[in-house]
């Protein structure tokens, strides 16, 4: 008997797949279209690990399982291949990041091709290259036209050890997400693309993504944080100025008793000129800006004050109240200036306890919160601690009596009639900074002219090229800047002197849109073809991790909302269903080169061979969940293909295989082994259809074969019958272990792929069991298990105890007074005691 030799098979079907670009798709058919797309990697790394492997090979699976359904489908792969971890990476080497990331590129194909990845090579992109970010470039500049994209001075996220700004979804716990290192603030002038202006319908329209995980809705919503309030104008004493409060809690107005302005407020330095607090309230800001914002905002951050000496006019009493700057209030929230409630506000509560401020309680505790202070004895003290629930109100005038949403209402309404403020909305969302003060990125395609101003690249300038040549070492600054040739250009308006943007993009411009350049990767009219990325977008299933959730997925939609606003697409979604896979971790943490802790796949394969790796990796556990890798479980894998082989080949050898004819099940033995395939065939649909059960489809191929050596062995066993369910056995094979389910497949004889040869169906009245086996329960409780015929009647019950001896043991006929009979599931008989 032939050995499974899954070297050579898995070596034949690789070159057979390439020879004849079996993964290709053609995009003009699109009659049961499909696509599907895993986020493209980062080759910032020399390989890809096994805790990668597991997005790529659900991905693939995914791709061949609806590939044998009979969809045109559509699997595309590229790299994103700009940005700081190549870059950094290439510095440790002491490479050209260039040079360093399409050489990973290239070992990374390699790997993709070890284990079988059936992409459409044709449809390739690659962020780096000039073809590509080209369209980047002309994608910034369509947000320059429509005012979506804009320069600014202001205070940004900036990373010591980067050397570069970081966007706000990039600061983790106050700590740059890449390398960890604390972030501290600076006033710069950076380019930002206005993704505030699309907050409200990027929030609305995640009600319609309804094939998107409720983990990740959250996290969108979360961080796109819309507030309603109200926003009030608060006059300044002996001052022409007034300051805008933007407040969630307008009812609460009569209980304000400060103000708190952001220490980067715009009107803090031009307020405090020339008084007695000018060169402290200085000193307390530049102590500020050397703290992270999670110093200043955190749960356990100290918060630190000091009293400005001037003064604001509450507006609902006339009252002054002390304007006092603190760490706690961030200029990028609101307007940058809050109205400090102590009373009904835990972080105002415990500024004012610090610096000795009035407290003014202006909500009484609901009757029930009172009810229950009082049966535990708790005595309830607005100097001693904040109220922060429902109740009605107090000690505000008109407003007293009311319930606290009656009071907003009525409160935003009197604002507005007096001409003190407004009814509002704000977002915690913040415009999206994407410049870098790196080399490895896209050129921002502007250029800056004494005479004109910015102004923008022409597109048929288009792509600004980025120079090889370049010292790439962060200094603080754009490396670009150093190279002359770069730098100095022509004014496209006045032909004058002028000076290119040395800033380059932030990666996550790149991934933003790269799903639409896989239509017309070949395109170098356009980004993409208008009617073929209509006819194939959005996204039919998009599979990645979670980690995506606020930064790329994000960004993807705002930038194809804008593109849909464009009139450049029909549809403003990029992605219809999501799947968010769970990582892999030894020895309890995430798989990491790092960590030490990585497993190479290119061992794996070359001693089980890659259709046991992708088995495995597919079987180790619930595929949007963590999953624990165990080296001594691969092992199980492989001998499970062993297994399939041997019984294969002992199939393939019957002599009387080619004659046979179709299945015919006489005996019950025939029955049960064509039953179970069937209901395999029923399972791995439905666990494929409905979640990507992987590991419990393969649970099921694990206890058919089970099933079939069992019943190879039986007197009578028919060569029909076995060979029906080694052709369906192979056939749901096919997205799990490619090679040696192609290898089967040609040796059967259909002469077809395997993709090529359709998924098996399932017959439903082959799923019917005639006899089977259910719970006897007496007064609820189970005393025995019997064999019967499927499809009783609750009658034939009543008869079967009054024949059965074994039954009459359980249940006197003489004591029996019902039977609660669920069919073909459980009999309970309730009988006398």
């Amino acid at each position: 008997m032939e050995a499974y030799n899954f070297t050579e098979i898995e070596q034949r079907w690789k070159k057979i797949w390439k020879e004849k670009n079996v993964f290709s798709t053609d995009l003009s058919k699109t009659d049961k279209k499909y696509y599907t797309l895993v986020m493209f990697p980062y080759p910032s790394g020399d390989f890809l690990h096994a805790g990668h492997g597991r997005n790529y090979i659900i991905g693939d699976a995914v791709y061949r399982y609806f590939k044998a359904l009979g969809h045109n489908v559509l699997n595309p792969m590229g790299f994103d291949a700009f940005g700081l971890p190549a870059e950094n990476a290439a510095i440790k080497k002491g490479v050209h990041p260039e040079d360093w990331t399409l050489n990973n590129i290239q070992r990374m194909k390699g790997q993709f091709y070890d284990w079988g990845m059936g992409y459409d090579w044709d449809k390739e992109v690659v962020s780096c290259l000039p073809d590509y970010y080209r369209w980047t470039q002309w994608i910034f500049l369509k947000l320059y036209e429509k005012g979506l994209a804009y320069r600014k001075k202001a205070y940004v996220n900036w990373c010591p050890t980067d050397m570069t700004v970081l966007a706000n979804e990039q600061v983790v716990d106050g700590a740059c997400e890449r390398c960890g290192t604390e972030v501290v603030q600076k006033d710069l002038e950076q380019w930002f693309f206005k993704i505030t202006a699309y907050a409200d319908r990027l929030l609305t329209d995640i009600d319609r993504l309804e094939n998107w995980p409720d983990r990740v809705k959250t996290m969108q919503r979360n961080w796109i944080g819309k507030s309603e309030g109200a926003e009030v104008q608060f006059k300044l004493q002996n001052s022409n100025e007034t300051v805008t409060v933007f407040t969630t809690r307008p009812d609460t107005l009569f209980g304000a008793t400060y103000m708190v302005l952001a220490p980067e407020h715009p009107l803090i330095l031009q307020l405090v000129k020339g008084t007695p607090k000018e060169a402290e309230v200085k000193t307390f800001i530049d102590k500020i800006k050397r703290q992270s914002a999670q110093d200043r905002v955190g749960v356990d951050a100290e918060k630190v004050g000091m009293d400005t000496g001037l003064e604001a006019i509450n507006p609902v009493n006339g009252k002054t109240i002390p304007i006092y700057i603190a760490n706690y209030v961030l200029m990028d929230y609101g307007t940058g200036a809050i109205m400090a409630v102590p009373a009904h506000d835990i972080r105002d509560f415990e500024f004012a306890q610090k610096y000795g401020i009035k407290i003014i309680q202006v909500i009484d505790p609901a009757e029930e919160v009172k009810h229950a202070w009082k049966a535990s004895n708790h005595s309830y003290d607005p100097q001693e601690e904040p109220y922060t629930d429902d109740g009605k109100l107090i000690n505000s005038e008109f407003l007293n009596g009311l319930d606290v949403e009656s009071a907003k209402a009525k409160m935003s309404k009197w604002l507005v009639e007096k001409n003190l403020g407004k009814t509002a909305v704000t977002y915690r969302l913040r415009d999206w900074l994407i410049s870098r003060q790196r080399y490895w990125g896209a050129p921002i395609p502007m250029i800056n002219c004494e005479k004109c101003g910015w102004v923008p690249v022409p597109e048929k300038d288009l792509p600004v090229q980025l120079p090889r040549a370049v010292e790439f070492k962060p200094t603080g600054e754009s490396p670009l800047k150093s190279v002359p040739d770069f730098v100095n250009t022509k004014c496209p308006k006045c032909a004058g002197p002028a000076k290119r943007e040395t800033d380059t993009m932030d990666t996550f411009v790149d991934s933003s849109w790269y799903f639409l350049r896989y239509t017309s990767s070949k395109n170098d009219k356009a980004a993409f073809d208008t009617k073929t990325a209509n006819d194939w977008l959005p996204v039919d299933q998009y599979i990645g991790g979670v980690e995506h959730a606020i930064l790329h997925l994000l960004y993807s939609r705002f930038i194809t909302k804008v593109l849909k606003d464009l009139g450049a697409i029909n549809f403003d979604e990029p992605f219809a269903r999501l799947f968010t896979q769970g990582m892999i971790t030894k020895n309890g943490v995430k798989m990491s080169k790092s960590k030490g802790n990585s497993v190479q796949p290119d061992e794996l394969i070359a001693r089980y061979g890659s259709d046991t790796y992708r088995l495995y990796t597919l079987f180790i556990g619930p595929p949007e969940r963590d999953a624990e890798w165990d080296d001594r479980a691969v092992e199980g894998g492989f001998r499970f293909l062993n297994r399939v082989w041997k019984l294969f080949q002992e199939i393939l050898e019957k002599p009387d295989l080619k004659a046979a004819g179709k299945p015919n099940a006489i005996t019950e033995d025939d029955k049960e082994v064509r039953r179970k395939t069937h209901q395999t065939i029923q399972k791995i649909t439905h666990d494929l259809t409905s979640g990507f059960k992987f590991n419990t489809a393969v649970s099921a191929m694990m206890e058919l074969i089970n099933s079939l050596y069992d019943y190879k062995e039986k007197p009578g066993a028919q060569t029909a019958i076995l060979r029906e369910s080694i052709e369906a056995l192979v056939r749901l094979m096919g997205p799990f272990t490619p090679h040696v389910a192609d290898e089967m497949w040609s040796r059967l004889g259909p002469g077809t792929s395997i993709l090529e040869a359709g998924w098996p169906t399932f017959d439903p009245a082959l799923l019917k069991m005639d006899r089977l086996e259910i719970p006897v329960q007496v007064n609820g409780k189970v005393k025995t298990r019997i064999t019967v015929a499927a499809g009783l009647e609750e009658k034939d019950i009543f008869t079967l105890v009054r024949t059965d001896a074994s039954l009459q043991k359980f249940v006197p006929a003489d004591k029996l007074q019902k039977v609660i009979w669920i069919k073909d599931k459980l009999a309970n008989f309730i009988v006398k005691d």
